[in-house]
């Protein structure tokens, strides 16, 4: 069988504030036997300016990702957020455009989340990272209602000897980021995060984990201000062994 090629859509977050995670997801890619792409004329998926009703800025955005993915067996996206703004959205940007709503559709049926894909498109049962000691899990809100995002992470995490995987009391609790929705709402948010960073605490593990990076840092920045010990890291980096060359989200390097 032909190994699918496989196009990795970064995210503007990874690509700013985390490449590590871009890396983390090529090499957990090529493990399950993909050929895998980075198309250089990537930039944002468009979610910002869609969620802020600018739907004419987010359609030329969407236009762009279409061009510079069309081709690839698959598109695999570290986000559920971003996941989920190309495979639930972008054809609803072109419905008075047929050619671009159709190649808009073809897009979305063959765009994944990262964890979801290498479990439920590859098959992937098992991985090689060798974290050891106590995580909890973030269930971000896209990746779970839009992407169905749940077992996945948690399957692969059970595969790896040394975690030892402590549910949050409410793990499907937003973490208050919701992209502009912190910037629009800070008190309402600070007041979210706080709740979750009480759940996290109370599980007494050493380490969160989640998939979207904007919960994360929204997570690690309440955590360091509370003074918290606790690591914050994308489940990627630990899935593909690679945590234990890289500082936790908010820690110096």
């Amino acid at each position: 069988m032909a190994q699918p090629r496989v196009a990795l859509f970064v995210t503007c977050l990874v690509d700013l504030y985390r490449p590590s995670v871009g890396f983390a997801a090529i090499r957990l890619l090529e493990r399950a036997g993909c050929v895998v792409s980075v198309p250089e004329v990537q930039t944002c998926c468009g979610q910002p300016a869609y969620n802020a009703g600018d739907r004419g800025t987010a359609r030329e955005i969407a236009r762009s990702v279409v061009d510079a993915f069309t081709g690839y067996d698959h598109v695999v996206v570290p986000s559920g957020s971003c996941g989920a703004m190309i495979s639930h959205h972008y054809p609803s940007l072109f419905e008075d455009d047929p050619e671009y709503r159709g190649r808009a559709e073809a897009l979305a049926a063959r765009t994944h989340e990262l964890v979801a894909f290498l479990t439920d498109v590859m098959g992937v049962a098992a991985v090689e990272g060798d974290h050891a000691g106590i995580v909890t899990y973030h269930d971000s809100c896209s990746g779970l209602r839009e992407l169905g995002v749940k077992a996945q992470p948690r399957a692969l995490l059970a595969s790896m000897p040394g975690v030892t995987l402590k549910e949050m009391a409410e793990p499907e609790i937003c973490c208050g980021f919701g992209g502009t929705f912190c910037v629009k709402y800070p008190d309402i948010s600070t007041r979210m995060v706080s709740d979750k960073t009480r759940d996290i605490a109370a599980t007494g593990a050493q380490t969160l984990l989640a998939g979207d990076l904007g919960c994360l840092l929204n997570m690690a920045g309440r955590l360091k201000r509370e003074g918290s010990p606790i690591k914050v890291r994308h489940v990627a980096e630990v899935l593909a062994g690679m945590d234990a060359d890289l500082p936790a989200i908010g820690d110096a390097p």
